[in-house]
């Protein structure tokens, strides 16, 4: 069993980043709103997730009601948008829940995710993910963002924990 699993275990809350996680990264311009494609087994993953017990929590310098709305729908009840410290967040998210840094997985992909990602228990990024980020964490997906990067990490976790099972049935 590769070491980030045994860390799986022990994970209580799942962060995530939505640009390059969620999405491919790419941000669809128009003349009113900016859209992003989320991919539909990803957000099926984050409501067995949800409904699995996992607390999951959303960290984006980006802005998006539509992505909001969405995740929402999903079971995802905080979505943190326009973040420019999200390490801040993190700390506050920790605060909040009663959690600590080994009970939390963040996927993210690029270097304003780099503090949190040193700091959780376990860490995570899609297969495209800056290089600066695939170097330090515990686990890269084979996956790209928006291709099932969050779907395995999801299922990994509830898989480790025994949980896999009630999801399918």
């Amino acid at each position: 069993m590769e070491n980030y699993k045994i860390g799986l275990n022990k994970i209580k809350c799942l962060i995530f980043d939505v640009d390059g996680v969620f999405t491919d990264g790419s941000v669809y311009l128009f003349k009113d709103e900016t859209v992003r494609i989320l991919n539909s087994r990803d957000r099926l993953a984050v409501q067995f997730a949800v409904e699995a017990g996992l607390k999951v929590f959303v960290i984006t310098g980006g802005y998006s009601d539509a992505v909001k709305a969405d995740l929402e729908k999903f079971g995802v009840t905080n979505v943190y948008l326009r973040v420019q410290d999200k390490l801040k967040i993190y700390e506050q998210i920790l605060s909040e829940n009663n959690l600590e840094d080994e009970e939390c997985l963040f996927m993210g992909d690029d270097l304003p995710d780099l503090e949190v990602l040193q700091r959780v228990g376990v860490s995570a990024c899609p297969a495209n993910a800056a290089s600066d980020i695939k170097e330090i964490v515990s686990y890269v997906s084979k996956y790209e963002g928006g291709k099932f990067a969050v779907r395995d990490v999801i299922e990994q976790t509830l898989r480790v924990q025994g949980k896999w099972e009630g999801v399918k049935n």
